[in-house]
């Protein structure tokens, strides 16, 4: 038997063993990542509704400021979601949705030490095994479509918000069905979710193409100091937190500003660095040729082949020129 026929056995093993640790918990924790992007929020909002309507006790929250992007409004569930000071401390059963490592738990990674049984979903290549079961799989389009499988291992259905969340996680991290990840089994969820009544166009307007016309007006400043760094097929832009404040624009609506740069055809790689309360956040992409999750791994993050990250102390140009020197 082959390498993948063996991991892929063994993933279906962990499946069955955690849905049977989370079917037999008195309660269930779910957390993602800190500044949740659509994947993680959706794939933790979609198991939440799912195993609250099966009757069972779920908490679920993520570290840090409960504040979401505006672009997320639309995913039933946000009202339900726990402050991180009232998450339990010491969890029978905690799964992490998304998280490449416990520091991406931020302040949780202390209640998932303390978990006696921590289950790790995802789908990042650089994913550090931090848990106590584990499915993660690299070759998934989103952490959204392990999660469908664990739904389905539960022996639960799925009901129209968690449909709704799960096809958020999905269109976010294949980039509308757009990036190299996307699957088979990702059109094939797609499918599966569209039976639910998923308001696809509604979605994909929030998600995607709304902004504030402050937010443009940033866009628009911020390409405008974009550079080249031609002999690497790199681009990069910067924001600092006086372009924010000058804007008027939350950190949070920033989000999408990388699928901006990433469509300059000189570059194979881009990167967008945003400065905010003292360190520097790092977004990577890449057209295919480059492993930027091999970057960001460097500067202890961590990601996929095409799209990763990182954070640092450092300031904006010396991060800048790491970034090259790797390269």
């Amino acid at each position: 038997m082959n390498d993948h026929s063996d991991s892929r056995r063994q993933l279906e093993e962990d499946l069955a063993t955690a849905a049977a640790l989370i079917s037999a918990a008195d309660q269930v924790a779910l957390a993602c990542h800190v500044a949740p992007d659509g994947d993680a929020l959706g794939s933790m909002l979609a198991l939440h509704h799912v195993l609250l309507a099966g009757g069972r006790n779920s908490v679920a929250g993520f570290a840090g400021t409960q504040v979401t992007g505006p672009h997320y409004r639309e995913l039933p569930g946000l009202d339900l979601l726990t402050d991180p000071l009232d998450y339990p401390a010491e969890p029978d059963v905690m799964v992490t949705l998304d998280c490449g490592s416990m520091g991406r738990l931020g302040d949780l990674a202390i209640n998932a030490k303390a978990a006696k049984e921590l289950i790790v979903v995802d789908h990042h290549v650089s994913n550090n095994r931090f848990g106590s079961i584990h499915l993660v799989d690299p070759a998934a389009a989103a952490s959204s479509v392990v999660v469908a499988r664990l739904i389905d291992a539960l022996g639960l259905p799925l009901s129209h918000d968690a449909a709704v969340c799960l096809y958020a996680g999905l269109v976010c991290d294949t980039g509308r069905f757009q990036y190299e990840s996307t699957g088979t089994e990702a059109f094939e969820l797609a499918r599966r979710l569209l039976e639910f009544d998923v308001p696809i166009a509604r979605l994909n307007r929030v998600l995607f193409e709304e902004h504030s016309l402050a937010y443009l007006r940033l866009v628009g400043d911020v390409l405008g100091r974009a550079e080249l760094v031609a002999n690497k097929s790199f681009i990069w832009a910067a924001i600092t937190e006086a372009d924010l404040a000058g804007y008027g624009v939350t950190l949070e609506e920033t989000e999408g500003l990388i699928d901006f740069v990433r469509q300059a055809k000189e570059a194979e790689v881009s990167c967008v660095l945003k400065e905010v309360e003292g360190h520097v956040r790092v977004s990577l992409r890449s057209m295919g040729h480059v492993d930027v999750s091999a970057v960001a791994t460097r500067f202890g993050g961590g990601g996929h082949r095409y799209a990763a990250g990182f954070t640092t102390n450092d300031p904006v140009l010396s991060v800048v020129e790491s970034i090259v020197q790797a390269l």
